[in-house]
């Protein structure tokens, strides 16, 4: 029987996480096909280590999971360079990259299926029909190209969670030490990342979320959590978790109940959630949340101005003022409101984009005021292939056009686009791009991130002293003294480096 490679391409330099995603994969064929993995993220040559692999003839199959930005740069020249000399292997891809971009990489030639979505039941069953050469045209989540056809199969409906097998940590520890998965963060010492949860029940337009779960989610149950936490913090010393679901605190009662099973375990945490989701927690939740470890909460707060949210399709209750209140709310609980903004969303004319980037500006000094340990993450637009949304018509009707050649997504300004730092965008003019910029640097020096472990209070202190009058009337250009500092002390940003 033809065993499986996994990959998993590098995502960052020196922040490594346990490949969940790869794992649940691996879970799902556990026990039936042999399998390893290659993680980009601890091999100097990753791609000579899977044509060693190859090379045994034993390797038919190749998965590769690739999420947009820093993981194509690897996914793109590998999956050419193994499918020129290993024609015959079956190269497979998952994420949120080859789900929203399925047609240029299809007719790349490099890859010949996609798991669209969830591939605990499309995987296996797309390898089984391989390896036992039946059909797989009806076999949910997939997409593949027949002839000069692109084939997208009917998506399948989300399944509970509960019953899916554990992910094989024994396993990957045999591979790879999970002591060197387990980093050091502004959470603890050995810091977890988990998935508790798929999908979000909301439909933003600027998701990359959106177009594979389709506003559906499923959880976890908090007793299956707490066991899978506890173990790996008894098996291998972890003492914090990074909750890296799109939406961890959808469910009050989950959120509640798993609070109650962590907090003899002195854990902290941090997980994402929305707005009007979590205002209304009673406050009785929020503060067991808080007991129970939670320091910090990622929000997707996007913007201050109410058309720009319904212009998002933000969907659910969130507007401006709400967002103020809850920021105040959340001094109460002592838990810190980390809000990430959307700048630099298209308009009719360059007036208003600018205009809505100088109100924006305005909001998010208007929550320091209100709540100064705010964290605030700053993005510009990126677009996202949200077939059907108003935002996305208005997008392509700009003149945006994404690559047309898979290779061309390996670019310095593509990756950028990824990772939301685009410059790309017809709408959006150079001296804007430079507005955000330069905003978010004095920003980011009159409020260095509570989460950057390695500035010392000295540092701080100086560049606070260094931003604070630039900050207080209004003086973004040119702010090369801030950048300095910044660069000489390596200040992390929580966007694009995490914690």
């Amino acid at each position: 029987m033809n065993k499986i490679l996994f990959f998993n391409p590098q995502s960052a330099i020196a922040k490594h996480r346990i490949p969940n995603s790869i794992l649940s994969i691996a879970a799902s064929v556990e026990g039936k096909y042999d399998w390893t993995i290659v993680d980009g993220n601890r091999e100097t040559d990753p791609l000579a280590k899977m044509m060693d692999y190859l090379a045994t003839g034993e390797y038919k199959y190749l998965g590769f999971t690739v999420m947009p930005g820093p993981q194509v740069k690897q996914a793109v020249p590998f999956a050419k360079a193994i499918k020129e000399r290993y024609p015959d292997v079956f190269m497979i891809w998952g994420g949120y990259f080859p789900a929203s971009h399925f047609k240029v990489i299809l007719n790349s030639g490099y890859v010949d299926f996609i798991v669209n979505g969830p591939g605990d039941h499309a995987f296996p069953a797309l390898i089984d029909a391989l390896e036992h050469d039946t059909p797989y045209e009806l076999i949910k989540n997939i997409i593949y190209k027949s002839g000069d056809n692109v084939i997208k199969t009917i998506k399948e409906d989300l399944f509970d969670q509960d019953p899916l097998p554990p992910l094989p940590y024994n396993k990957l520890s045999e591979i790879y030490s999970i002591d060197k998965y387990l980093g050091k963060t502004y959470l603890g010492e050995r810091t977890l990342a988990y998935h508790s949860s798929i999908g979000c029940p909301f439909t933003c337009s600027f998701c990359a979320v959106v177009p594979i779960y389709e506003a559906r989610w499923k959880g976890k149950s908090a007793q299956l959590v707490y066991n899978d936490i506890k173990y790996i913090k008894d098996r291998w010393g972890a003492d914090a978790i990074e909750f890296h679901d799109n939406n961890f605190f959808v469910s009050e009662k989950r959120a509640v109940e798993f609070s109650n099973l962590i907090r003899p375990e002195k854990m902290n945490w941090w997980g994402m959630a929305r707005i009007d989701t979590m205002s209304k927690f009673k406050d009785d939740s929020l503060a067991r949340i808080r007991e129970a470890g939670c320091r910090i909460i990622f929000f997707g707060a996007e913007s201050g101005n109410n058309n720009i949210l319904k212009q998002l399709d933000k969907g659910g209750t969130q507007t401006g003022d709400q967002i103020a209140a809850f920021a105040e709310r959340m001094k109460r609980f002592d838990i810190i409101p980390e809000y990430s903004f959307v700048l630099g969303t298209p308009a009719p004319t360059p007036e208003e984009v600018n205009a809505q980037i100088d109100f924006e500006i305005e909001f998010i000094k208007k929550i320091k005021r209100i709540n100064p340990k705010t964290e605030i993450v700053l993005y510009t637009y990126s677009p996202v292939p949200t077939e059907g949304s108003d935002l996305y018509n208005e997008v392509l009707a700009s003149g945006f056009r994404y690559p047309e050649k898979l290779e061309d997504w390996v670019s310095p300004q593509w990756e950028d686009l990824d990772l939301r730092k685009n410059h790309l965008t017809p709408w959006l003019k150079p001296e804007m791009i430079d507005k955000i910029r330069n905003f978010e640097t004095v920003l980011n020096g009159r409020y260095p991130t509570a989460t950057d472990i390695r500035l010392n209070g000295l540092q701080k202190s100086a560049i606070k002293l260094v931003s604070g009058i630039r900050y207080k009337v209004n003086m973004y250009k040119y702010p090369y003294e801030i950048k300095f500092l910044q660069r000489l002390w390596k200040y992390r940003q929580p966007e694009i480096q995490g914690f």
